[in-house]
């Protein structure tokens, strides 16, 4: 049996993975534009966009709008640290991580009706957390906590993204019970433009949610991490 022969953008797609592979491109280094690597490799742009979509789903290369193609990061393991009150669940343990967050008022609907057993509309906290290393994001965390039960001072008048160095946060009150349901599963398209990651790679997707003593939701988080990079 006769195998198939590699296209063209296959070719490139190689070329440029064993360019990052064995170091000759480092990570977080920009690639050339996509202009000029046509023009390197003699083949039209959409063949090129072509090669660079293949290495972006296999998450060797990030396009960041505006900025142009960059090598990510080798994949590592990251700790999640879990339980209740983690604003981040992964850069509690990694020093090297940044984490931003963006805070707002939003009403239960659809399955966040479920998860806090509310009726739509209700009121609810919600915070959106992105942990990074330099340019490349690792983790997503959307937290939402019933508004009544959100302290004081913690949502702000917008809902602008802005950078924190807080790990932790007490976002209701202690509850008496957490519990965790982990999966893997293709992400979303919100989640994949979050990550930065192409829609075959699997993510790892945690569902942790608290009860008070009266059996209440005091905090329904969803949170999501490219499954390459293991829960600790």
């Amino acid at each position: 049996m006769i195998g198939s022969v590699p296209s063209r953008h296959q070719d490139i797609a190689e070329d440029l993975r064993h360019q990052i592979t064995t170091g000759r491109i480092k990570p977080g280094e920009r690639l050339p534009s996509e202009a000029g690597l046509a023009d390197r490799y003699k083949v039209s742009t959409v063949t090129l966009r072509r090669a660079l979509a293949v290495l972006q789903a296999e998450g060797l290369v990030e396009k960041i709008h505006g900025r142009g193609n960059f090598v990510r990061h080798p994949s590592r393991k990251i700790t999640y640290v879990g339980g209740w009150g983690t604003l981040d669940p992964w850069t509690a343990a990694e020093t090297a991580l940044r984490v931003t967050v963006r805070t707002n008022t939003v009403p239960a609907q659809g399955h966040l009706t479920t998860l806090l057993a509310v009726p739509t509309g209700s009121p609810l906290a919600e915070f959106v957390c992105i942990s990074h290393e330099g340019e490349s994001p690792h983790g997503l965390a959307r937290i939402y906590v019933p508004r009544d039960l959100a302290p004081a001072g913690v949502l702000g008048d917008d809902s602008s993204w802005r950078e924190t160095a807080t790990r932790f946060a007490v976002l209701s009150s202690p509850p008496a019970v957490v519990r965790e349901t982990v999966s893997a599963r293709p992400p979303t398209p919100d989640e994949a433009s979050a990550l930065r990651i192409g829609s075959a790679v699997a993510v790892l997707a945690i569902t942790r949610i608290a009860t008070d003593t009266t059996g209440r939701v005091v905090e329904a988080a969803l949170l999501v991490t490219d499954e390459r990079q293991k829960q600790g």
